[in-house]
């Protein structure tokens, strides 16, 4: 018990020196797309083309959202920010049927289906593994932090990043002007 809460402890330091490296690194403004990548990669603008598998292992390819705004979750089941803003983005997607939230569990299946059973949500989940970490580096996660969120517009354009936990309010302030006027969301303040 004392070596989890330990490790736990070590989590939140260095989730919390990730969030505090990343702010500093990134260009002024918040959540800005930061237009440098560590050496040796090339800083991805627009969506990848990748495919993850689900919970039940069927591969699902990220062209399966194209024509919608995507916003990219990257997770852990170990993460309690990421365990907050479950409720926002599954709030979210009920919104708009032109949003598309997909979380990225950088976990276990086993451990994301028992969270899962706890804190269901209405948004396909996917398991990355090191190809996912290395997809949200290139993203703009440069220190490899989670939560982690990138946004999309309907043409497949990165248009936000950010490290660290999500607001309602940020969120709603990144993906409404991506979406078309009649289907705004109506996150913000609720």
């Amino acid at each position: 018990e004392q070596n989890r809460v330990r490790a736990m402890a070590m989590i939140g330091i260095s989730i919390g020196a990730a969030i505090l490296g990343e702010r500093l690194l990134a260009p002024s403004g918040e959540g800005q797309v930061a237009e440098t990548a560590g050496p040796g990669a090339a800083q991805l603008h627009s969506l990848p083309d990748f495919r993850l598998p689900d919970l039940e292992g069927r591969d699902v390819p990220s062209a399966a959202w194209a024509g919608k705004v995507l916003v990219l979750n990257f997770w852990a089941t170990w993460c309690p920010p990421c365990l907050r803003e479950m409720p926002i983005f599954a709030e979210a997607q009920s919104t708009s049927g032109h949003l598309q939230v997909v979380g990225i569990a950088i976990d276990a299946v086993d451990d994301v289906a028992q969270v899962l059973s706890q804190h269901p949500v209405n948004y396909p989940i996917l398991i990355g593994g090191t190809e996912a970490i290395e997809m949200s580096r290139r993203l703009g996660n440069r220190l490899q932090g989670l939560p982690f969120t990138v946004i999309f517009d309907s043409q497949g354009k990165r248009t936000h990043t950010q490290i660290g936990e999500v607001t309602r309010a940020s969120l709603e302030r990144q993906i409404a002007p991506l979406l078309p006027k009649s289907a705004g969301t109506q996150t913000a303040g609720n």
